[in-house]
């Protein structure tokens, strides 16, 4: 059984003052908590068992979400008592991702992102990666560049589905990570234990040596990294409450 993971280990700093006291993921916007979303739509697309790394502000956390009975989940927690990253908090979290011999594939989600994608797909990719037996280590869900990110992230090939740094033909589009993906251990089997890791150089690495996919979502996305933005999305919600 395919496991997810949702980061939730971040400190929030640019969404002070509101995480001063209450960690990212717990914000609210329309009538739950950011992180609420994801486990609501991980359970409805068939994922049994979540893990969720934290650090600052973490045992909130636990106490909020606690074992996740009441969204049809197992959660498992992955405390990290120092800064590890995005790829160094993954690695951290590895026993509880993958099976003994490291070949199992895993989903993971940041916490910060709000979308409608369909996370029942995320069950092909894992296979898709899982046959691909550590050919293919990593598989990018893409979205549109937002105005704050508008030089995008990869190119996306449309006939080969695959990533690139730079463009190979001249109707390949560039693309923003949406903080969506899939993974497969091996791409990070040279952390050491307890290594601060980003997870941006990994996946450059990857997308170099023609090892990563890639898909384009255009439906609802978006980054909540500022309180601006947190504003606009609880609006949002809280106007789709009312109308329906």
């Amino acid at each position: 059984m395919f496991k997810a993971m949702i980061l939730a280990a971040g400190k929030g700093t640019r969404m002070q003052p509101l995480t001063n006291t209450c960690p990212k993921p717990l914000l609210r916007a329309g009538d739950k908590m950011l992180i609420e979303y994801h486990l609501e739509k991980l359970a409805a697309a068939g994922f049994n068992e979540v893990v969720i790394n934290h650090a600052y502000l973490g045992t909130m956390i636990e106490a909020a979400l606690q074992n996740g009975e009441c969204y049809g989940l197992h959660i498992y927690y992955s405390p990290e008592y120092t800064t590890l990253e995005t790829a160094g908090g993954i690695a951290h979290a590895l026993p509880l991702l993958t099976n003994s011999i490291c070949s199992q594939p895993f989903a993971v989600i940041n916490a910060d992102v709000f979308c409608d994608v369909d996370f029942s797909v995320l069950h092909s990719l894992l296979q898709q990666i899982q046959a691909a037996a550590g050919n293919i280590l990593a598989h990018l869900v893409l979205v549109d560049n937002p105005h704050h990110h508008s030089e995008g992230d990869f190119f996306l090939h449309k006939e080969t589905g695959k990533l690139t740094e730079l463009a190979t033909f001249s109707d390949d589009q560039k693309l923003t990570f949406s903080g969506i993906g899939v993974y497969h251990p091996a791409l990070f089997e040279n952390i050491a234990p307890n290594q601060a890791q980003k997870l941006a150089p990994l996946l450059r690495t990857a997308t170099a040596n023609n090892q990563v996919t890639g898909s384009h979502y255009q439906g609802v996305w978006m980054d909540i990294g500022t309180p601006e933005r947190l504003r606009l999305l609880d609006t949002t919600l809280k106007r789709k409450i009312s109308n329906s």
